[in-house]
């Protein structure tokens, strides 16, 4: 009975520890943000420049120790590695539900988003397998004793995790889980559909008795029904608040407002452009690669010029930044403003850049992997 629950706990926590690793390597950079998060609540926001690095390296232990588990090499190491790795998550975790510090850890990106107390929940779990994976390590054995081929089964897995990782950084998520993925309509994206359930709220009193100084509060349901309002003793202190008890539908996109540079709201007439348009996302112009945005600035011009097809750039600088930078890259584009976080999801680069037609996200890419004009020509463009 003991081996059973122990081989039970080994292949949990060994295929979710991989899957974790692997669902956050997908997007390296989205999960850098997150770690940007936790930095800035310790106070430890001198390693936001790391942020990204970081997270590749956490993906990849994540992996290795999940990999090295099921494969039963390099033992000690790993059990001493897993304990470790899950009492440090347990800790952050703890700490974004009891402060409400950070409203989702990330534990499994964006495919599977978790509340604070859930990641918490997750983890206690796992903290416990751990334990007794620990205390019974006697039972993980290797499937080779020959330490030529366990080196060698290591390093494949160490190399593999830590190619994938840097891949995906470099030329976007394998798989996109986030609104903007190629193929989703960003008008749809933001707005409600039709007969769509909405959120549901109580109005609460806050009560308190003029002879006795009790309080206590109350909905506006119950204050009504039970007819409390008769009761000249009880009066209502403060302004009344609301209380969601029923969560509606959620819109995919709610943050994004593009404007120009005196506030006036272009949303509407960026993203539901009836023809190709491409949209140049570069969230900080003062950490952007300049090379890549003459590029785009070069394409951007013989789209225009041969198709008609209009660019825009999206930053969350100031537009006086944003002006002496447009002036010092001669931009052709125009220069619009849109908040950090929805430019982030929008493409995990910086800069990127989307294709859109009637709204819809045709295609995207990272800087390192633009196409050529002559590309677009031939898939979009010329037909």
């Amino acid at each position: 009975m003991k081996k059973a629950l122990f081989q039970f706990s080994k292949w949990f926590v060994g295929i979710l520890f991989i899957f974790s690793g692997l669902i956050k390597a997908n997007d390296p950079l989205g999960f850098g943000y997150k770690l940007q998060e936790y930095f800035e609540v310790f106070h430890l926001s001198f390693l936001n420049g790391w942020a990204t690095g970081i997270a590749v390296l956490l993906c990849v232990l994540e992996i290795v120790f999940g990999a090295l588990l099921l494969l039963g090499i390099f033992r000690n190491f790993v059990v001493k590695g897993l304990l470790a790795t899950i009492i440090f998550f347990t800790f952050l975790t703890f700490v974004s539900a009891a402060f409400k510090v950070v409203t989702s850890c990330g534990c499994f990106g964006d495919a599977i988003p978790l509340t604070p107390w859930q990641s918490f929940g997750k983890d206690i779990v796992l903290l416990i397998l751990i334990i007794f994976i620990y205390l019974n390590k006697e039972f993980i054995k290797p499937v080779t004793e020959k330490s030529g081929v366990q080196s060698a089964l290591f390093t494949v897995v160490f190399t593999a995790s830590l190619l994938f990782g840097t891949f995906t950084y470099n030329y976007l998520p394998i798989i996109d889980f986030l609104p903007y993925k190629v193929g989703s309509n960003i008008p749809e994206n933001m707005r409600i559909p039709e007969g769509a359930p909405v959120d549901e709220y109580l109005i609460m009193y806050d009560l308190k008795n003029k002879k006795t100084g009790e309080t206590k509060t109350m909905s506006d349901k119950d204050y009504m029904s039970k007819e409390v309002w008769k009761d000249e003793n009880w009066e209502v202190t403060g302004s009344p608040s609301r209380k969601l008890i029923k969560k509606g539908y959620e819109v995919k996109i709610k943050d994004l407002l593009i404007t120009d540079a005196s506030g006036t709201d272009y949303t509407k007439e960026i993203v539901e452009n009836p023809y190709y348009n491409l949209v140049i996302v570069a969230y900080n112009l003062n950490e952007t690669n300049e090379d890549a945005i003459a590029k785009m600035n070069a394409l951007a011009l013989n789209a225009a010029e041969q198709f008609n097809i209009r660019t825009v750039l999206l930053t969350s600088n100031s537009a006086q930044d944003a002006e002496k930078f447009s002036k010092r890259m001669k931009l052709f584009m125009e220069v619009f403003y849109a908040d950090a976080v929805p430019l982030k999801s929008m493409v995990r680069a910086n800069p990127g850049i989307l294709l859109l037609k009637n709204g819809t996200i045709v295609n995207k890419w990272h800087y390192h992997g633009v196409p050529s004009f002559d590309e677009l020509t031939a898939k979009y463009f010329g037909k």
